[in-house]
């Protein structure tokens, strides 16, 4: 689904998408009606814009979530500040992604987004990860003594899940393959019942896996 309040550009965006195979379900310009479409047509990946008539980029994110627990949330602003990008990734987005970016670029970006992996544009994503940082220390996590033991593998995926590693670069530093790497993610998901790569890799740096 793509969710822009400019026609030109969200139709751009869905023309391209087509033509790279997707199935573009629905394509919409206000936050609320997004939410209300996600809910009936369950897209697997919403190519979000930050700023919406209607409602806040976070409003919209933290509504898809809800929508439609599991959708990945990739968004596509032509804003690259510091506050923006932390705010959308603190929200549950999956990736974010500056509309500077090429085509390329771009349409990788939506794969990997639907694949589970993380994506930013280029400079973006060590800013996340240090703002993680910066909360862990302040933040010190709490004592977790009960939480699921994870397996020597899954901690060693998600070791390089919070170094910023995309599933590929795990792969080829593990010597697995790419769908191993995403079934270590996936499981280890779910026995921290976490959502996202996003909360994985804050989980990991809070407990010093970085």
């Amino acid at each position: 689904m793509v969710v822009d309040d400019h026609p030109m550009w969200r139709e751009g965006v869905s023309r391209d998408l087509a033509a790279a195979g997707y199935d573009v379900v629905a394509v919409t310009g206000e936050g609320r009606q997004a939410i209300r479409i996600a809910a009936a047509a369950r897209p697997d990946v919403v190519v979000l814009d930050l700023q919406l008539p209607d409602v806040t980029g976070v409003e919209a994110i933290l509504g898809l979530l809800e929508a439609v627990p599991g959708i990945r949330v990739l968004m596509l602003s032509a804003s690259g500040e510091q506050q923006d990008v932390l705010d959308a990734v603190k929200a549950g987005a999956t990736g974010y992604l500056l509309k500077s970016a090429g085509l390329t670029e771009f349409l990788e970006a939506v794969a990997r987004t639907a694949a589970g992996d993380t994506v930013f544009t280029p400079g973006l994503a060590g800013l996340v990860l240090g703002e993680f940082r910066r909360l862990a220390v302040e933040q010190p996590a709490a004592d977790d003594g009960g939480a699921p033991k994870l397996t020597e593998r899954e901690t060693e995926v998600l070791r390089l899940v919070a170094k910023g590693l995309s599933y590929r670069q795990i792969a080829e530093r593990l010597v697995l393959s790419h769908r191993t790497v995403q079934n270590h993610v996936q499981n280890t998901l779910g026995k921290l019942q976490l959502h996202n790569r996003v909360e994985l890799t804050r989980y990991a740096i809070e407990r010093g896996l970085d």
